[in-house]
């Protein structure tokens, strides 16, 4: 036998999960560079701009009247603030009334016109680079001087941009090390979670083959959901291989004996001279070959029933159909050519849920048993009765005795082929599919005859 296909090769549930995590992770890592980044530069503005206010109100205070006229006197200290940036380029502009420089870069003068609160801090440009520029605005009412005096101070970007760099930076280091962490945990995480799959491999592969028992261990909820599927997978599995080792065994068992007499009976004809003597050899190896055709019909049945009832779809099926269909095919006429057989349904119908071919299998059986065992006239029908429904078989003799019908149900009857008589295996095939189905198989004797019923769960109305 060739060895089976080896599996597709896919990414493990390990990789996938790991890419997936990664991926959530470097998407997460993007979202937070830019947050952070939008952080550091909200941060070194708010942290430059507080040194420009500084520096520009130290300018501001150092204004001084003299004479009636603004004096600046630019304070060290100023400075010492906006050197705290030395890549900044810095310059300044200090007005009086009317727009009058006292001292520094005139062309910082369009800054006093710009409009704002004060004092006013706006993006600009200074020396044809981006720069960020206040404008502070102190108000004298002195008796030798009335006005205001303005101080502009423009102070490029480069610091600002580079502490918002580290900032971002420092924030993906921390970031990225976390990233591996958790990655290396994850890895760890994953590989106990996954640890139940390894053991249920190794459990199976240990198996004997014929072991098809279910897997029970402790397992985890969402691999316990695909344990328990492949549990059922391997008790359907088992059934269909008892079910084959049974028929092979029954078949052995149950044909040694009839096909020892046929053969027996073939002997002895060939070698008898008397025509009464051959006709009674004759009949008897034809009785027996009926009956053993019977049996062969009834194992291969039961091996069929048993399969749909793992493998067929259930359906909700009209018992009527099935009684109805029975009696039409007209099979009893090959068994009883003479029997009378009826048909009793209702106009209401007798809804159950099953398998249409299974149920019309074992219907079958139990009418050859009645024409076979029972007594004429023979009645097929479905009823209802309260929360159940019922396909039966009738007839009008007296039925089995107490003690042969508590074996009925059973494979065999001992010795039965052997002695030309049924074998017991059109009950157990009723019983098998009533049971399958929820239901199950009764034996009422009545007053006018006995009969067989499978029973089954009543199922609503379409």
């Amino acid at each position: 036998m060739a060895d089976a296909a080896a599996p597709r090769p896919t990414m493990s549930l390990s990789a996938r999960m790991l890419v997936g995590l990664g991926g959530l992770l470097a998407i997460g890592g993007v979202l937070l560079a830019l947050a952070a980044y939008g952080y550091g530069r909200a941060a070194a503005r708010d942290a430059f701009d507080r040194l420009l206010v500084g520096a520009a109100s130290s300018i501001a205070t150092s204004v001084s009247v003299v004479d009636g006229a603004p004096v600046v006197d630019i304070p060290v200290s100023a400075f010492d603030l906006l050197a705290l940036a030395p890549e900044d380029r810095v310059g300044y502009l200090v007005t009086g009334p009317g727009g009058m420089v006292l001292t520094g870069y005139p062309e910082l003068a369009e800054a006093i016109t710009r409009p704002g609160p004060e004092p006013a801090l706006f993006d600009g440009r200074f020396t044809g680079e981006p720069a960020r520029i206040i404008r502070y605005t102190r108000r004298f009412a002195e008796r030798s001087f009335s006005g205001q005096v303005d101080v502009v101070i423009a102070q490029t970007m480069r610091a600002r941009d580079q502490l918002a760099w580290n900032i971002t930076r420092n924030a993906l280091m921390v970031l990225a090390i976390a990233g591996v962490a958790v990655l290396v945990l994850s890895v760890l995480v994953i590989r106990s979670a996954l640890g139940p799959l390894d053991r249920i491999a190794a459990r199976l592969e240990a198996r004997d083959p014929q072991d098809l028992t279910p897997i029970d261990m402790a397992l985890p909820r969402e691999i316990g959901v695909m344990v328990g599927a492949l549990n059922g997978f391997m008790g359907r599995l088992d059934r269909q291989l008892g079910t084959m080792q049974r028929l092979i065994s029954d078949t052995a068992h149950q044909l040694r004996t009839p096909v020892a007499a046929l053969r027996a009976q073939a002997d002895l004809a060939g070698g008898e001279d008397d025509p009464d003597r051959l006709r009674q050899i004759v009949g008897r190896i034809h009785r027996r070959s009926v009956s053993l055709g019977r049996l062969l019909d009834q194992m291969l049945s039961r091996a069929m029933v048993i399969h749909r009832i793992d493998a067929a779809r259930r359906e909700v099926v009209d018992l009527r159909d099935i009684a109805l269909e029975l009696v039409e095919s007209a099979d009893h006429k090959l068994v009883a050519p003479d029997a009378v057989v009826r048909l009793e349904i209702g106009d209401a119908p007798v809804l159950a849920r099953a398998d249409a071919l299974s149920l019309g299998e074992a219907a079958k059986n139990l009418m050859f048993n009645a024409l076979t065992h029972g007594e004429a006239p023979i009645t097929v029908g479905a009823s209802a009765r309260d929360d159940a429904v019922t396909l039966w078989v009738e007839d009008a003799g007296a039925g089995p005795s107490e003690a042969v019908r508590d074996q009925l149900g059973d494979r065999f009857l001992r010795n039965a082929v052997s002695r030309g008589t049924s074998a017991g295996l059109g009950l157990s095939i009723a019983k098998s599919v009533a049971e399958a189905f929820g239901g199950s198989l009764e034996m009422t004797p009545r007053p006018d005859g006995f009969r067989i019923a499978m029973v089954f769960p009543a199922e609503p109305p379409q």
